[in-house]
């Protein structure tokens, strides 16, 4: 989706502006899952121009086109994914880096719950430490 946007006439109501266009092209391939704050300082060294308005406007403009997905695993501030294939996510609890786990998780609802409900999508986050910061703490 981000590359029919960054086409001309790719999805109508989108207005590709030099900053839009420089918002997409850092959020392409991108699997930091950033934040607003991160998306507006990194493409903001490139294009002084750009305003954390815009970087936010755009950002949910992508949301609801639908082009990225937004994250509420971080307590403190939304984050934003441009994979929107369904995964899942391991998330550390100290440094706050978040990975993809692209794998079926089989979860079993028991059908008492779900008699009256289409489950149509499932999201899965594993909370821990990662790598670098369990050696971190052992060090310590």
């Amino acid at each position: 989706m981000l590359k029919q946007l960054r086409q001309k006439g790719g999805v109508k109501g989108f207005k590709r502006t030099p900053q839009r266009l420089a918002i997409l092209d850092y959020l392409d391939g991108n699997t930091s899952h950033p934040s607003a704050e991160e998306i507006y300082k990194s493409v903001g060294r490139k294009n002084p121009s750009l305003s954390f308005a815009t970087v936010y406007n755009t950002v949910n403009t992508l949301v609801q086109a639908g082009a990225i997905r937004e994250l509420t695993i971080d307590p403190d501030r939304k984050r934003y994914d441009p994979d929107t294939s369904d995964h899942h996510h391991l998330i550390c609890l100290e440094c706050r880096t978040v990975q993809d786990v692209f794998a079926e998780i089989p979860v079993e609802i028991p059908r008492s719950i779900t008699s009256d409900f289409t489950v149509t999508g499932s999201h899965i986050e594993f909370r821990g430490l990662c790598g670098h910061c369990k050696k971190k703490k052992r060090s310590n």
